[in-house]
C-alpha cells in the first residue's frame, strides 16, 4: 500500500482576506489570515475528507513560511515536499469580498518562494509513495517551474500515478494581465494556449471552468475548446459550470453539455466565489481515488462531492477553512439543505467547527494557576509578585511536559501576562479565564469590554474559560443572568475562533445529587452553547458521571471531552476520584491548582521559599499527579480489556 493518495504541485501563499464585506479593496480595515494557492488549498481539503495529501511547493524561511508549514501539518498535510528557500520571500495574495459578483484580490508572488521550485526540488522517491499527482496551470508559466513540474509528470507516468491538472487560469499570472487585475479569470493568449496544449497529453483528469477550457482549447466557444483539448489528450474533462453545477467528459466531446455525466447540484447562497474552484477539486479527487482504477469511477458520484463541496466554499469566508470534513459531508448529503446561506446555518456551522478542529488532546494533564483571589488573599501578595511566582508556575509546568504530548495549563491575563503570553508556541494546552473571580450572577473581567470585544486580541491557541457557580434550584433571575451571560461569551469566543471551556460548580450553591450536573449540563445545551470542553467537579458516584456524560453526548457527538477539576482537595482525594473519572473515555483527563501551587504559594510569597525550591515542589507534585492520572487511566483500560 502506497503512504499518500494524492500529491499537489504548486503555489502556496498566505491569503489576508478582507474581514468586511461589501467594501473595496482599498477600505478595508482588518483582515483575516489563511492558508491559500490553489494545490495548497486542494491538498488541504482533501485531507479533511480524508485522504493522504502532501504537496510540493516552496515557502520563505521566514514568518509567513512557517506559518504555512504548520498549518498544514495541522491540516494533516504531509510537509515533505515543502521547500523552505532562504532567498525568497513567502507569497502573500489581499482578497476581498465587495459584493455576489466582485471580488478584488492582488497577488504578491514577485519571485516569490514557490517559484523558487527547481527540478533538484523533486523528489522520486516521494513522488513514487502516491497513487495520485495534481498539477496546477501556474507552474507551467515559467521556465524553471515548467520543468520541476514536468519532471514530477515524468516520474508520475514511471512509477504508475494518476494525473491530473487544475488549468488554474490567472492571467496576470501568466503575464496577460497586470498587477490590478488579480480578479480577471480570462484574457486571451495564444501564447498560453499553446504552452498548455504542449502538455495536456501528460494528464489523466484536466478540470477547468468554462473559461479555462477556452484558454486551453484556445477558442471562446466551449464545445470548440473541447474539442481542441480531446484533439491532443484522451483525459477525462471535467467543466465547471457555476449554478449549472459540473459534467464530466469522458470520450467523445458531446453535442451539448448537458449531455455530459453529472451530479446533483445544491441551490445556495453566493457569498465568496474565491477558493470554491479548489473545494471543488478536493471533492472530486474524493471520487476519483475512491475508485480502484480508472475506468471505474463514478463520476456521477464524484461530482456530488465535488458540488457539494464547492457549494460549502462559495457560501462561507476564506478557502481552506470553508472546506467541509468527511463527517460534516457526509452530514450534508444525508439531511440536505434547510436554508441557502450554509454559514448561517447552526446545526451546520456547529458541525463544521467541531469536526474541523486541529490538535489532539486525548489527554489532558492540565496545571490550573488561573486563580486569582485566592492568590491576592495569601500574605505577601502583590501583583509583581503574583505575577513572578506564575512564571515559576509556567516553569514548572514545562519542566514536566519536557515536550511531551497532552500537558496543558490554565493562566489569566490579570496577574499571570507574562507566563500567558510566555506560554504561546510551546505546546502546551492554554486555557484562559474570563470570569470575575467568586462572582455570581457570573460576571465577566472588565477588560474584555461589555461586547466581549476583548477577546478579538487573544492568541488564537488560548481557550475561553468561564467559570459559573450554578444550580438547577438557581431562583429565575439568576438562571436567566447567568445564561445569557455565558451565551454571549460563547458567541464571542466562536466568532473570534477560539475554543470554549464551560466548567460549572453547583456543590458551592446548593445540595447535588446524581442527576445535579446532567441537569445543568442539558440546560446550557438548550440555549445553544456547545462547549468544545466541560469542567466539572469531581462527581459521587458512577450514576452521576453516566447521566453527565450522555447529556452531553446526546447533545454534542463531536465535544472534545471532559477536565476534572481539583477545589484543592488532598492528593489522596484526587486519587479516589481519578479512579472514577477515569473509567469513562470522555473524561480526558484533570486541571488541579492549589493542590500543586498552594503550600509553595505561600511560602514563596512569605520569603520563605527560593524560586528554583517553589519550582521544584510544584514540579514534583504536578509529576506525582500526572503519574496517578496515568495510573487511573491505565488500571480502566485493563479492567475494560
Amino acid at each position: 500500500m502506497k503512504k499518500l493518495d494524492v500529491i499537489t504541485m504548486g503555489r502556496s501563499s498566505v491569503d489576508l482576506y478582507g474581514a468586511q464585506i461589501g467594501g473595496r479593496l482599498e477600505d478595508m480595515g482588518s483582515f483575516e489570515k489563511y492558508i491559500g494557492g490553489s494545490p495548497t488549498n486542494i491538498a488541504c481539503g482533501a485531507a479533511r475528507l480524508g485522504l493522504r495529501t502532501a504537496v510540493i511547493t516552496g515557502v520563505g524561511d521566514e514568518h509567513m513560511g512557517r506559518f504555512i508549514t504548520e498549518q498544514l501539518a495541522r491540516e494533516g498535510v504531509d510537509t515533505t515536499g515543502v521547500k523552505v528557500d532562504p532567498e525568497r520571500l513567502t507569497a502573500l495574495v489581499l482578497l476581498g469580498i465587495r459584493d455576489e459578483d466582485s471580488f478584488p484580490l492582488i497577488f504578491y508572488r514577485e519571485n516569490c518562494a514557490d517559484m523558487g521550485l527547481t527540478e533538484a526540488d523533486v523528489d522520486e522517491t516521494f513522488i513514487a509513495s502516491a497513487r495520485g499527482f495534481v498539477a496546477t496551470g501556474t507552474h507551467l508559466s515559467h521556465p524553471k517551474v515548467e520543468a520541476a513540474t514536468l519532471k514530477a509528470l515524468s516520474l508520475c507516468r514511471k512509477h504508475g500515478l494518476r494525473t491530473a491538472l487544475d488549468i488554474d487560469y490567472r492571467p496576470n499570472l501568466w503575464g496577460v494581465a497586470g498587477h490590478g487585475e488579480g480578479e480577471s479569470r480570462f484574457v486571451e493568449s495564444a501564447e498560453v494556449t499553446r504552452k498548455l496544449q504542449s502538455h495536456l497529453h501528460l494528464f489523466d483528469l484536466i478540470v477547468g471552468t468554462e473559461e479555462e477550457f477556452h484558454i486551453a482549447g484556445g477558442s471562446t466557444d466551449t464545445l470548440e475548446a473541447l474539442h481542441a483539448v480531446r484533439a491532443v489528450s484522451d483525459a477525462t474533462l471535467v467543466c465547471k459550470r457555476g449554478a449549472k453545477g459540473a459534467v464530466a467528459i469522458e470520450g467523445e466531446i458531446p453535442g451539448s453539455l448537458d449531455e455530459g455525466q453529472a451530479g446533483p447540484g445544491f441551490p445556495i447562497e453566493v457569498f465568496n466565489v474565491l477558493g470554491a474552484g479548489d473545494g471543488f477539486f478536493a471533492g472530486l479527487l474524493k471520487g476519483w481515488m475512491e475508485a480502484e482504477d480508472l475506468s471505474s469511477v463514478n463520476w456521477p458520484r464524484a461530482l456530488e462531492y465535488a458540488n457539494a463541496c464547492g457549494a460549502f466554499a462559495v457560501s462561507r469566508h476564506g478557502c481552506t477553512p470553508a472546506y467541509p470534513s468527511a463527517t460534516e459531508l457526509e452530514f450534508f448529503l444525508k439531511r440536505g439543505i434547510k436554508r441557502p446561506d450554509l454559514r448561517n446555518d447552526p446545526e451546520l456551522e456547529q458541525i463544521h467547527w467541531s469536526t474541523n478542529r486541529k490538535g489532539d488532546w486525548s489527554t489532558m494533564r492540565v496545571f490550573a494557576f488561573d486563580h486569582r483571589l485566592q492568590l491576592e488573599e495569601m500574605p505577601g501578595y502583590t501583583l509583581e509578585k503574583g505575577g513572578a511566582f506564575k512564571e515559576l508556575c509556567l516553569k514548572a509546568a514545562l519542566q514536566v511536559q519536557a515536550g511531551q504530548a497532552g500537558y496543558g495549563i490554565l493562566c489569566d491575563n490579570r496577574i499571570g501576562r507574562k507566563a500567558l503570553h510566555a506560554a504561546s508556541g510551546t505546546g502546551l494546552w492554554i486555557g484562559r479565564p474570563c470570569e470575575w473571580p467568586g462572582s455570581r450572577p457570573l460576571e465577566i473581567e472588565p477588560e474584555y469590554g461589555p461586547d466581549f470585544g476583548g477577546l478579538s486580541e487573544w492568541a488564537r491557541e488560548n481557550v475561553v474559560k468561564v467559570l459559573c457557580f450554578c444550580h438547577p434550584d438557581d431562583d429565575a433571575a439568576t438562571r436567566a443572568s447567568q445564561k445569557a451571560t455565558v451565551k454571549r461569551l460563547f458567541t464571542a469566543a466562536r466568532r473570534n475562533h477560539l475554543e470554549f471551556l464551560l466548567e460549572i460548580i453547583p456543590s458551592k450553591v446548593g445540595a447535588v445529587d446524581e442527576d445535579t450536573t446532567a441537569m445543568l449540563i442539558q440546560q446550557f445545551y438548550d440555549i445553544g452553547v456547545y462547549p468544545d470542553w466541560w469542567k466539572l467537579e469531581p462527581l459521587k458516584s458512577r450514576a452521576a458521571w453516566e447521566k453527565a456524560i450522555a447529556a452531553i453526548e446526546t447533545n454534542d457527538a463531536h465535544t472534545r471531552g471532559i477536565v476534572v477539576l481539583g477545589l484543592d482537595a488532598p492528593e489522596a482525594e484526587l486519587a479516589a476520584s481519578f479512579d472514577v473519572a477515569a473509567a469513562y473515555d470522555l473524561v480526558k483527563g484533570f486541571a488541579v491548582g492549589r493542590t500543586i501551587f498552594g503550600d509553595a504559594a505561600r511560602a514563596w510569597l512569605r520569603g520563605d521559599m527560593s524560586d528554583e525550591e517553589a519550582v521544584a515542589q510544584m514540579s514534583e507534585r504536578f509529576t506525582r499527579l500526572c503519574n496517578i492520572w496515568d495510573k487511573a487511566r491505565a488500571s480502566a483500560g485493563e479492567l475494560v480489556a
